[in-house]
């Protein structure tokens, strides 16, 4: 029987959502394996799992700026000697759950615990394997702490593992396959029967347009977008996907209901037929996270990048509109004429399409874990 244990840290879904499809997969394909998920800093400590998400959400959300600044210097300086100084005293309360449950392989998809596994190796008190899953479209020198300690990377392009070889870690250990997700978005879904529940017609093009969820980042911009797509795009329909924010399902709401286009316009709170709703979609509007881009890129649709979180994720926006899939409206861009340039040239579109199944890699979680089965 093969234990694997992996973990992720609860800042941005995208880390729980890759592990849970590591654990999904391994669970159904590989019976003579054990699997644990564990919240790597909720294990620690619950406060200060609380507290720590919480002061991510709100500089991220108010202060982004010093998210970007914390983000930036997190490798060197004082930041960086106050992290190994906590790593080590965390990568204690982290053993005992490894020593429990005694893992042949521990799965990382958030540095956090890819780091006190690492301490925990150099220091002799684990022997396992360790893989650690970049969830992300470029780097972070965070990821590659102690990394002579850590058995494989998974990665989500080449230009990462170019950039990783240039660090120093053995091309061997370097691995790309994609950030892992849901095997969902690689079902046939019956599209006309998703058009009737969401009440919209199948002869309209149709635009997802995730709104930002509980962060509400960049909240004027996201109106300016949503009241846009209302005016310019009127032969097209629109899904406003506006996650936990409250306030954000009842302004859209208000704007909908303004415009009087209730038969085109469908305002979503929390939803889990994301897939479904991409199947029948033509384009993508979302900040750049790593999980709904790849997401995205696995349906086969182009991206409109709004809002990015400074740090990772202006580097993810960075790195697709320099491969030609995706369009980035940054602050002070003319909104209005950038939509409308894209409906007059709906060639754009269509060009960004094409250069999709170079990125897109359907099959990361499945490439991942038989790597990881076969090689312990």
């Amino acid at each position: 029987m093969r234990k694997i244990l992996i973990f992720y840290g609860a800042y941005g879904g995208g880390h729980l959502a890759a592990a849970t499809a590591i654990k999904n997969y391994i669970d159904k394909n590989y019976s003579d394996s054990k699997t644990m998920l564990v919240d790597c800093v909720e294990y620690i400590n619950k406060y200060l799992n609380k507290l720590s998400t919480a002061a991510y959400r709100e500089m991220a959300k108010k202060a982004p700026w010093i998210w970007k600044k914390v983000y930036t210097n997190s490798d060197h300086g004082t930041l960086a000697k106050i992290s190994k100084t906590s790593n080590n005293l965390m990568a204690r309360k982290l053993n005992r759950i490894i020593q429990e449950f005694n893992p042949d392989l521990v799965v990382s998809t958030h540095p956090f615990s890819n780091q006190m596994c690492t301490v925990l190796k150099k220091k002799r008190k684990i022997n396992c394997k360790i893989a650690t899953i970049l969830t992300d479209m470029a780097p972070h020198a965070q990821w590659l702490v102690n990394s002579e300690y850590i058995d494989y990377f998974f990665v989500s392009n080449n230009e990462m593992k170019s950039s990783l070889s240039d660090s120093g870690i053995a091309d061997f250990k370097i691995f790309v396959t994609g950030i892992p997700l849901s095997d969902r978005f690689k079902h046939s879904y019956d599209k006309s029967l998703i058009f009737q529940e969401f009440g919209l017609s199948s002869e309209k093009k149709t635009i997802l347009f995730f709104a930002g969820g509980e962060f509400g980042l960049g909240r004027k911009t996201t109106s300016l977008v949503f009241r846009a797509l209302i005016r310019l795009f009127k032969d097209c329909q629109v899904i406003a996907l506006s996650g936990r924010n409250k306030k954000l399902n009842y302004k859209f709401n208000k704007i909908v209901e303004s415009y009087n286009v209730e038969n085109r316009v469908k305002v979503l709170d929390y939803t889990k037929k994301v897939p479904e709703l991409m199947s029948i979609s033509s384009i993508v509007i979302t900040k750049p996270g790593g999980l709904t881009t790849t997401e995205s890129l696995v349906s086969g649709l182009p991206l409109i990048l709004i809002n990015p979180i400074p740090g990772q994720e202006e580097e993810n926006a960075d790195f697709l509109v320099r491969n030609g899939v995706a369009i980035w409206i940054k602050k002070g861009d003319n909104i209005a004429r950038i939509l409308k340039n894209l409906y007059r040239h709906p060639e754009i579109i269509s060009e960004m399409k094409s250069k999709i199944p170079e990125l897109a890699k359907p099959d990361s979680t499945k490439n991942i874990c038989d790597i990881l089965m076969n090689t312990i």
